[in-house]
């Protein structure tokens, strides 16, 4: 590990010998900011599922293209992105800013390693404005009481949840969270959420049984049906719910023959 995660370790007194769900999805995405076990738990699933890195890609640009939608042809200038991640290219913030640069985005994650690394998160355009919260997805209210002073909630927001639901169990009612979080959206708002599938390849239930073998927070793959159902009363956004990356496709985006990679969706909160 660099220097930047001998700090974190300092700071944060991270048990770096455990593999986290952040850290492993750097190393999957290319990043160096992981430990020697978020490398070995990597690595282990990646044996059983040799797409994995084109999954975790495809969800990274589903992330950009999403966002270009919602700034630039639904006029949604707040995000709230919850299970922000370590930063990489291309985050929430650069790319609706690039379409309106007065847009304003509220990060909001969990683990102290991308605390460290909130700065990058920060650099907003002078008509903006981007703030990091350090907090749970398990406590809705919270993080809405404290994104209040950022976002103005009488306004439409675009809530972000990407490869992020997964890692609440189902005994936590991740449905109930993202239920109370879009009650407290205006009408016009929006939802955009990417999970890893349990339905679409064989590999898919070995990959869960492995990954969870070396993380310290267990994943839950899920169904489409299942999925579908933390949609339930938005209108979708055309293509539908799909896999992530057939979700408006760029000119000349490459997908391997035969891959899969996660369900997706944007719905709209109905009204004004």
């Amino acid at each position: 590990m660099d220097g930047a995660g001998a700090q974190a370790e300092r700071i944060a007194g991270l048990d770096t010998s455990v593999a986290h769900p952040a850290r492993v999805y750097d190393y999957w995405l290319g990043g160096k900011d992981n430990f020697a076990a978020d490398r070995e738990a990597a690595e282990r699933v990646l044996a059983v599922t040799p797409g994995l890195r084109f999954r975790v890609r495809a969800n990274r640009a589903f992330l950009g293209r999403a966002t270009r939608y919602l700034a630039a042809d639904a006029g949604v200038r707040q995000f709230l992105d919850i299970g922000t991640g370590i930063p990489a290219g291309d985050n929430t913030h650069e790319v609706a800013q690039r379409a309106a640069p007065d847009s304003r985005v509220v990060y909001v994650d969990n683990d102290p390693i991308v605390l460290l690394h909130a700065q990058a998160l920060l650099r907003s355009t002078p008509q903006g404005a981007t703030d990091y919260l350090q907090a749970d997805l398990r406590d809705p209210r919270a993080i809405l009481d404290r994104a209040a002073a950022v976002l103005d909630f009488g306004q439409p927001v675009a809530v972000m949840l990407l490869g992020v639901l997964h890692l609440i169990q189902d005994s936590e009612d991740p449905w109930g969270i993202v239920a109370e979080l879009m009650a407290a959206m205006p009408p016009g708002s929006y939802l955009t959420i990417s999970h890893p599938a349990i339905d679409i390849h064989h590999a898919q239930a070995d990959a869960q049984r492995v990954y969870n073998e070396r993380v310290s927070t267990p994943q839950t793959l899920r169904t489409r049906e299942q999925v579908a159902r933390f949609f339930t009363g938005l209108e979708l956004v055309e293509p539908g719910l799909v896999q992530v990356h057939q979700w408006r496709p760029d000119p000349g985006d490459f997908a391997p023959e035969g891959v899969v990679s996660a369900h997706g969706a944007v719905g709209r909160k109905p009204g004004a």
